[in-house]
């Protein structure tokens, strides 16, 4: 991992990602976690304090060291117990079954194989088990997805491999066997950046 992303992009990721227009997205998509809970791409740990008061207990994993330096003051201010791992999510090293949650937040879009981690993310879930989201991706206006294609490129270098033009409703689906989804451009974002899926997809039991 290189100087820029380790040293210099997690600072400027944690204030786009602290945009307050993003809370209630983080509190509708966290609010039904329970159980032993697994985080995906913990970042800079802005999802601690819209965790449920009961949830004393959280799994998070994240590939760059960077974002997880600025993670450890929310962690300290935070009453929830964070073992937090400097890992990938595509090998996660949890035995399977693991898990009543899985939490992702604007997080597979940066992952380089989604589909391996989504394998794994299933794999870790209990039957039965949840897994929440809330990303950006691929618009459903041809418009919208013209310019997509046309900046991911760049957004991939600027962003630490984020694609802006991944299907999510379509990844997801191809994983689990339930999936509930709802799309929407959010506010005062530009429609490239800010088409959002968010819902709970569920292991078969």
């Amino acid at each position: 991992m290189g100087f820029y992303a380790e040293k210099i992009l997690p600072p400027l990721l944690d204030r786009v990602m602290a945009n307050p227009d993003f809370a209630p997205y983080r509190q509708a998509t966290l609010a039904n976690v329970t159980g032993d809970v697994l985080e995906i791409g913990f970042g800079t740990g802005l999802n601690l304090s819209y965790y449920p008061p009961a949830l004393q207990h959280l799994v998070t994993v994240d590939a760059n060291p960077g974002v997880s330096a600025i993670a450890q003051t929310r962690i300290a201010q935070s009453p929830i117990t964070v073992d937090l791992r400097v890992l990938n999510g595509e090998r996660l090293p949890m035995p399977d079954a693991t898990f009543d949650s899985v939490v992702s937040t604007w997080t597979l879009c940066s992952i380089r194989n989604v589909d391996q981690a989504l394998r794994e993310i299933y794999r870790v879930l209990k039957p039965g088990g949840h897994f929440f989201f809330v990303e950006h991706g691929l618009s459903e206006e041809r418009s919208v997805q013209v310019w997509q294609n046309r900046l991911t490129p760049i957004q991939k270098i600027i962003a630490d491999g984020c694609h802006l033009n991944r299907n999510i409703r379509a990844l997801v689906a191809q994983h689990f066997d339930r999936l509930t989804i709802t799309t929407e451009y959010a506010p005062k974002t530009p429609k490239f950046a800010g088409y959002f899926y968010q819902g709970v997809a569920t292991k078969k039991l």
